[in-house]
């Protein structure tokens, strides 16, 4: 293209954090560190549209949005399959003319190792399904409306510290859940290059502990490990990642893009 979309420099604080009035979508917002980030924008002024596999748990979700005074529904999608995933978004952009912030949050895990001849591989298969093809299907059917509206954007996707790591494996089996995440950090960083041509950041954050569904399969060494040798001494909790997501949408984030940025209260530091 001839010409580039370039965001503008904050030239003072005045509103660098503002997200007021953004239409901004988020999979897996109406639970865990989904529910932080819609909740977070929410509370900040933003529209929000949850996209999720329960409607009732979202459309709850949204119902309790409604004292902030915006704009906010909730649709029912399955990332995994990209039909459903295209009837959600013809959705979203009914409800919004265009896209200002899509947050890729929706994600499983799992505890069986990798070798198990019985549900070991296609577990492997189920986790990808959602984790990775799940991204790129959302971002398929969305990221297309970003560019055509012209007004530039913020793709944020939530990938794990465990893209970095895989110790303790033996004890808490998760192959898949490293792959994907992994596979989400260089996905994101090629999406920043294709469209910051069109003034869409695209950025992953890569959470550390954080309290969500996910704590019940996290075995007791682990958590001893987190309050005892972490520098932050305690997981996180989902409304910190919200409140990140908020930032790096807002105008003091408009030089941060291409980047996967741990969140986690300094595990990569001890491990």
């Amino acid at each position: 293209m001839s010409e580039f979309l370039k965001n503008t420099p904050i030239a003072n604080m005045t509103g660098a954090y503002d997200v007021a009035g953004k239409n901004v979508v988020v999979t897996g917002g109406n639970r865990g560190i989904g529910l932080g980030i819609s909740t977070a924008f929410a509370q900040s002024g933003a529209n929000v549209v949850v996209l999720c596999r329960n409607y009732e748990s979202g459309k709850a979700v949204i119902d309790g949005f409604a004292q902030y005074g915006k704009r906010y529904d909730c649709y029912q999608c399955d990332i995994s399959d990209l039909e459903s995933v295209k009837a959600a978004a013809k959705k979203v952009f009914e409800f919004y003319d265009h896209v200002d912030v899509l947050v890729n949050n929706a994600g499983i895990a799992t505890t069986t190792d990798f070798l198990d001849a019985e549900k070991g591989l296609s577990e492997w298969h189920r986790i990808i399904n959602t984790n990775l093809h799940g991204v790129a299907n959302v971002v398929s059917e969305i990221a297309p409306g970003m560019k055509a509206a012209g007004k530039g954007g913020t793709i944020i996707n939530i990938s794990s510290v465990g893209a970095l790591r895989v110790s303790g494996s033996k004890e808490h089996h998760n192959s898949p859940y490293n792959a994907s995440k992994a596979g989400v950090d260089i996905f994101s960083r090629y999406l920043a290059l294709t469209l910051g041509d069109y003034g869409i950041r695209v950025n992953s954050i890569q959470p550390g502990p954080i309290h969500s569904d996910l704590d019940k399969d996290l075995p007791p060494s682990f958590i001893k490990q987190i309050e005892e040798d972490l520098p932050s001494h305690r997981f996180g909790e989902p409304i910190e990642v919200g409140a990140f997501c908020v930032y790096l949408s807002s105008p003091a984030g408009a030089m941060i893009t291409g980047a996967n940025i741990p969140f986690d209260g300094g595990l990569l530091t001890v491990n």
